[in-house]
């Protein structure tokens, strides 16, 4: 039997001010790519502050200047498939608990949000990015084998051909470019960012919270013919067997010259 997944607790921090919780999460290291219990942690922190009715937002920030560079891929160096599809799995369920987050989220994109991490920004309502900002999929140069949600997060915002273009050739995309198509909401100079998220913040104070919940869950309804069937699909293979192994050990060879 797998043993069950532990949360890093220490990874994830909560701060109120006023109505909006602002998640910082991550180590910093490695472009803030995460651990499986750093997804864990994040997924636990989502599902806690999901029953917290004075919010009236939550806003999501990686550490050290990346938002996310996705999974951690030395815990991928040599691990079986049945550890890395675990590994996929508790990612998604951070995913799903954002996305279930019942008040408006945004992800403050800096750095690159790569892979998990362009995930974890498209599972919130809103993206505001630094100029300098950059995201996408390059996942298919590992013999990674796109889940079904992650394919739906993306088509939902630029529609299938750009989705597929995207996942194709998994380009990091500059933030202005993103906007562009649709993939993020917001992109302001990097010197601006925080004035940014402080207006948009203020912009919500004098609405109604019940109003504004309301607005999301409507939106999100709407949509569920598209993403409710990709949810409901059992769990598949995330690795190419014959494939992964020599590509992710490639990579690290790589990193390590």
């Amino acid at each position: 039997m797998t043993a069950p997944v532990t949360p890093d607790v220490d990874s994830v921090t909560v701060v109120e001010d006023g109505s909006v919780a602002v998640v910082t999460f991550g180590s910093g290291r490695h472009h803030n790519a995460l651990s499986t219990g750093q997804w864990a942690a994040l997924a636990e922190v989502a599902r806690d502050l999901a029953g917290r009715p004075s919010l009236r937002a939550v806003v999501l920030r990686g550490r050290e200047g990346d938002f996310c560079s996705g999974s951690d891929l030395r815990e991928w160096d040599g691990a079986t498939s049945d550890e890395v599809d675990r590994s996929f799995a508790t990612l998604e369920g951070a995913l799903r608990a954002v996305e279930d987050l019942p008040m408006l989220t945004v992800a403050v994109i800096e750095g690159v949000a790569a892979g998990g991490g362009c995930q974890l920004a498209l599972a919130c309502d809103l993206q505001l990015s630094a100029a300098s900002g950059r995201i996408g999929m390059p996942i298919a140069r590992l013999g990674i084998l796109i889940p079904v949600t992650f394919a739906t997060r993306m088509s939902v915002r630029v529609g299938p051909s750009r989705a597929k273009d995207l996942l194709y050739r998994g380009r990091m995309l500059p933030a202005l470019e993103a906007q562009r198509i649709g993939l993020i909401t917001t992109v302001v100079d990097d010197d601006d960012l925080d004035a940014e998220l402080a207006a948009l913040q203020a912009s919500w104070e004098h609405l109604s919270a019940a109003s504004l919940r309301a607005a999301k869950a409507a939106v999100d309804r709407g949509l569920a013919p598209v993403t409710g069937p990709s949810r409901a699909q059992p769990p598949a293979r995330t690795t190419d067997p014959d494939e992964f192994p020599t590509r992710i050990a490639a990579f690290f060879h790589r990193r390590r010259r």
